[in-house]
């Protein structure tokens, strides 16, 4: 059974640079890979803010912080990165074509014994694994953000993923400090975002039925079902294009219209409102992160019921 000592993650978005620190804290070497060169120093810049938080209120000490960062090695060189590489957590852009594309590269640039893995819910196993040229080595490693904060993994095999790296892959992630739940039958979106996106979906038609305002429907959630965001709340934490992206894929794989992207969700994406990271969303925020009170969120769900 292969060793982890090395990990490799390819995305420097929000997720991938989590997962990365993830692995970093826990004591693995660890690599972030990002053909987008810009992204890698907003995503040490957001770690470095993240972990100096975690050192102010105690949850950590400096020399944890900098051991970290002393495993953490962030490159726009997939070749070298991979050359050593133990296990590769994908979090890339959720389009299977790229996702595909980029496992073709894994599978002849990575040592032979190394273990491929994709953070993907919107995407099974089966969808990516034989384009990776390993597919009983090749497994769904699903992390949930906050990565830094959030304890459950679904660890997700496909038809051809063996039992020993099931095991490797959910043992790392015990090392990482999480809770691996291993599914043995692949489905898209898995088991917590079905469950997610049924609820999503049903707060975006009540929504576009102007039955209740989208802070209402988000407070409804929160101080009703005990969720700690809303679901428009959640949608614009994780980015209102991995719903969209994740919509498509399931419309190209049913054909059933009722799994294209709502009309609301579709107009905000295609205006570039992803959430948090542009700006605005379902709602608008600073650069901070924290949300504006004024005209445009009113626009988006103030105190008038109904679709704007």
């Amino acid at each position: 059974m292969t060793e982890v000592r090395t990990v490799l993650v390819v995305g420097a978005g929000a997720m991938g640079a989590q997962i990365a620190m993830v692995s970093a804290l826990a004591g693995y070497r660890t690599s972030i890979v990002d053909v987008d060169t810009a992204a890698l120093d907003p995503a040490l810049a957001m770690l470095h803010e993240r972990l100096n938080g975690w050192v102010a209120r105690g949850r950590l000490t400096v020399d944890e912080r900098d051991a970290a960062f002393g495993r953490l090695t962030a490159t726009a060189d997939l070749t070298v990165a991979a050359s050593d590489a133990d296990l590769v957590v994908e979090a890339v852009v959720e389009r299977l074509d790229v996702k595909r594309g980029l496992f073709e590269r894994l599978g002849r640039i990575c040592p032979s014994g190394a273990i491929l893995t994709s953070n993907s819910s919107g995407f099974v196993p089966s969808a990516m694994a034989d384009a990776s040229g390993r597919p009983d080595r090749f497994c769904n490693m699903h992390f949930f953000n906050p990565a830094l904060v959030m304890r459950c993994v679904e660890v997700v095999r496909g038809p051809a993923t063996s039992d020993e790296t099931v095991s490797a892959v959910a043992g790392a992630a015990v090392r990482m400090g999480k809770d691996p739940v291993v599914l043995d039958k692949e489905i898209p979106g898995f088991v917590a975002n079905r469950i997610v996106n049924a609820v999503r979906d049903e707060a975006v038609a009540l929504y576009e039925a102007g039955v209740a305002t989208i802070p209402a429907i988000d407070e409804i959630c929160r101080t009703a079902l005990g969720h700690p965001l809303g679901p428009f709340e959640l949608q614009d934490l994780t980015g209102l294009d991995i719903g969209y992206l994740t919509k498509q894929a399931r419309y190209a794989e049913s054909g059933d219209p009722r799994d294209l992207p709502s009309r609301s969700l579709a107009e905000r994406v295609e205006r570039g409102d992803l959430g948090r990271k542009t700006g605005r969303g379902w709602y608008e925020y600073a650069p901070d992160g924290t949300r504006v009170v004024g005209e445009a969120n009113r626009q988006h769900g103030g105190s008038l019921a109904g679709p704007d």
